[in-house]
């Protein structure tokens, strides 16, 4: 064996292999798969533990609400492309679904059963019409070879439906022990679901009907006739007992009460929960400040953060690339699908960067890159580089401001036969006057411009 690995292994490449050479040995071990090695209690899980439904619904409704757009490469920028048809596709995916809807239902599938499939259906140009969603629990994957995938298996009701692998879209978890389904969350919450399960069960029994334990003994120590000891059953329990808090007799002397049920205190049942809840919780990425009760203000907003920037941020990348890989090469090559940035940002951190980029940058450059804003002619030069000559003083700026204040006062009341006058601070009376007489002939919205930008042009000069 070592002989021939030494053999194998002597030879060194100086090229990359054109394939995988595992991928048919992979095939090969999954093929006999029929069905899908998924977990056919999810969603029964999902619908009788409470803190499963609140962690994934609070992930997959929050994914829902997150933007998704279409940009197209152009080097190293990215290019945004206004109501691209992917967009429009995923707004109304199908006539049954929304786009809510759809990627609700698709990252809820993601988070109980770790796979989610899309089927997409073709228009005359092949390319896609509609989006549907696929239940997990009925996809089988085929393996090929070569291509991996082959194809998939839609079974419902015993008929198996056979479905290209172009059709389908699959999204899925890591899964360390499989090739090609993910793992869900649940398999590892399973010991603490199971338990959280098993106590509200407990909890709901001890007040239930004919569910619940005895409440204690009555010890009767001093012998007494079969007639007696039924007629003090009948008593006691006409009395004190109930259907579903029995207390149990034994015969002896005396009377004597004896409790032997355990409280929840004794159970630290509350306390047993809350540690179910918050295991439960950690696994799928809810931080417990944002369900728990006696949580801050201050705990809930880093809670909501931790979750955004922790939780449901990498998941919306992990869609978000998906689609760019295997939907979007359908509408053409150098296009990218990304979600916009949702994570909160800190702004004193923010600002000192900004402060920190005022000597090296431009303010155009920082326009740019901190508030997305257009260029503008005067700055091609850093913030406070401007030449003293070149500004203003505080005087000439407070008869600018005014100036303005007047012009879009004059614009707003423009053909009204009677208007109060415009008061003025700080313009110079002769310019007053100069503008005054100008706007008694302008007749429309250009001419009141033209009065003001004059008026302006003598500022300057």
């Amino acid at each position: 064996m070592f002989n021939w690995l030494t053999d194998f292994f002597r030879v060194r490449r100086d090229r990359l292999r054109p394939g995988a050479p595992h991928i048919e040995r992979v095939a090969a071990h999954n093929s006999h798969v029929l069905n899908p090695p998924l977990d056919i209690h999810s969603a029964r899980v999902y619908e009788g533990s409470p803190w499963i439904y609140v962690a994934i619904n609070r992930i997959a409704e929050a994914g829902a609400l997150a933007p998704l757009k279409v940009y197209r490469l152009e080097g190293e920028k990215r290019v945004g492309i206004d109501n691209h048809p992917l967009e429009r596709l995923l707004s109304n995916p199908n006539p049954l679904t929304s786009r809510f809807e759809l990627f609700e239902q698709t990252i809820g599938s993601l988070e109980l059963q770790g796979n989610a499939y899309w089927f997409l259906a073709g228009d005359e140009r092949g390319r896609p019409r509609e989006i549907w969603l696929l239940r997990p629990d009925r996809v089988t994957i085929v393996p090929h070879e070569r291509r991996i995938v082959a194809g998939y298996l839609y079974e419902i009701h015993g008929e198996r439906i056979p479905l290209d692998a172009i059709e389908v879209l699959h999204f899925r978890r890591w899964h360390p022990d499989n090739d090609f389904y993910g793992l869900s969350p649940i398999t590892a919450a399973r010991g603490a679901v199971l338990s959280d399960r098993h106590m509200a069960d407990w909890n709901r029994n001890t007040f239930g009907q004919d569910y619940g334990v005895p409440a204690g003994i009555v010890s009767i120590k001093d012998f007494i006739s079969d007639t007696d000891f039924e007629r003090l059953k009948r008593e006691w329990r006409s009395n004190y007992g109930g259907a579903a808090r029995r207390t149990a007799f034994l015969r002896g002397g005396a009377i004597e009460w004896q409790h032997i049920g355990l409280s929840h205190s004794d159970l630290d049942f509350l306390q047993g929960r809350r540690a179910q809840r918050d295991e439960i919780l950690n696994i799928f990425g809810i931080p417990v400040g944002l369900v728990s009760e006696n949580a801050t203000e201050a705990n809930a907003k880093v809670a909501e953060r931790q979750f955004i920037e922790r939780t449901l941020w990498p998941k919306l990348v992990r869609i978000a690339q998906k689609i760019t890989q295997e939907l979007l090469p359908f509408y053409g090559a150098d296009l990218v699908a990304e979600y916009d940035d949702i994570r909160p940002t800190d702004m004193q951190a923010r600002l000192a960067e900004i402060r920190t980029a005022y000597p090296l940058l431009s303010v155009n450059e920082l326009r740019a890159e901190y508030f997305q804003l257009p260029p503008v002619e005067w700055g091609d030069a850093p913030v406070g580089a401007v030449p003293l000559e070149t500004t203003l003083d505080s005087a000439t700026k407070s008869v600018l401001d005014e100036l303005a204040q007047w012009e879009r006062f004059a614009l707003n009341r423009l053909g009204e036969a009677e208007t109060r006058p415009f008061e003025m601070t700080a313009v110079p009376d002769e310019l007053a006057f100069e503008v005054s007489a100008g706007l008694m002939f302008a007749g429309d919205r250009a001419a009141v411009k033209s009065v003001f930008a004059e008026a302006r042009a003598g500022l300057e000069d």
